[in-house]
């Protein structure tokens, strides 16, 4: 097995608010990869004490260790208690029902002898390549699905979209969520490469459109994470006339983790 994992900061003044992990037990037989992108406030002001960073980094220890500790649970279990978890480590100043208190996109997956499950709530995305040769996308669309225009206007979107029925969801103070994230099984022969990106890696793929999910898989097991974020920075510094990037930040927090079973 391989493992290779990449993380860069969007900015150099600003913390990565991406978190991700991979855990192998010491049986030898199994493993869990856990990636998250912290949803950045966009004044700042999210009702809590603690930074995004803060955020992710607990959410993510605690999906990490129940999903190599409780194999009985599953992931949307995990998820739900990690949620929980998170939510009573904060303190009484801060305000968990603000619509921006710290939160998360989510993928997980999770491997055993005879299967892999994952998991993805938002834009991060899992990539399976299969050993028939084929790559397989799991996301969750619900952003993509959106009416065109609807998410330019914040104070419409924390109003009436974000973690809202008809809009779309992450994973913050309400272990409820966990119900809302796309889920599967899927024999582990079938399966040759897990992958997982946020969405400051996808933009090779979803921005630029610089080749398919088989491609962007291909640059991952032939080049590694770290030449993909190469990439797309490359890219986002060249469109100087903001033709793709339009409104998005220049660059975001990118992270990708490249496994081969």
């Amino acid at each position: 097995m391989r493992i290779e994992l990449a993380t860069v900061a969007g900015c150099a003044d600003r913390p990565n608010e991406d978190w991700a992990a991979t855990a192998l037990p010491a049986s030898g037989q199994g493993g869990t990869l856990i990636l998250l992108d912290g949803v950045t406030p966009p004044t700042g002001d999210d009702g809590c004490a603690h930074p995004v960073p803060w955020f992710t980094a607990r959410l993510g220890g605690s999906l990490l260790e129940l999903s190599g500790s409780r194999r009985d649970l599953s992931l949307q279990e995990i998820l739900a208690e990690s949620i929980r978890r998170t939510a009573e480590a904060h303190g009484p100043s801060c305000d968990l029902s603000h619509v921006r208190t710290p939160q998360a996109t989510v993928a997980m997956a999770r491997w055993g002898e005879q299967e892999i499950e994952h998991l993805v709530l938002s834009d991060s995305v899992l990539l399976f390549g299969m050993s028939d040769g084929t790559v397989r996308p799991l996301v969750d669309d619900r952003l993509d699905r959106l009416p065109p225009g609807s998410l330019a206007d914040v104070a419409t979107v924390d109003a009436r979209l974000r973690n809202k029925d008809g809009g779309f969801f992450t994973a913050a103070a309400d272990p409820s969520v966990a119900a809302r994230a796309v889920t599967g099984r899927t024999p582990l022969t079938d399966v040759r490469t897990v992958a997982a990106l946020t969405d400051g890696a996808t933009r090779w793929t979803e921005t630029f459109h610089e080749g398919d999910w088989a491609d962007c898989l291909a640059v991952l097991r032939e080049e590694g994470p770290e030449a993909l974020i190469g990439r797309v920075r490359e890219l986002e510094d060249a469109d100087t006339d903001r033709v793709r990037l339009r409104r998005a930040k220049k660059h975001d927090d990118a992270t990708a983790v490249c496994v081969t079973l």
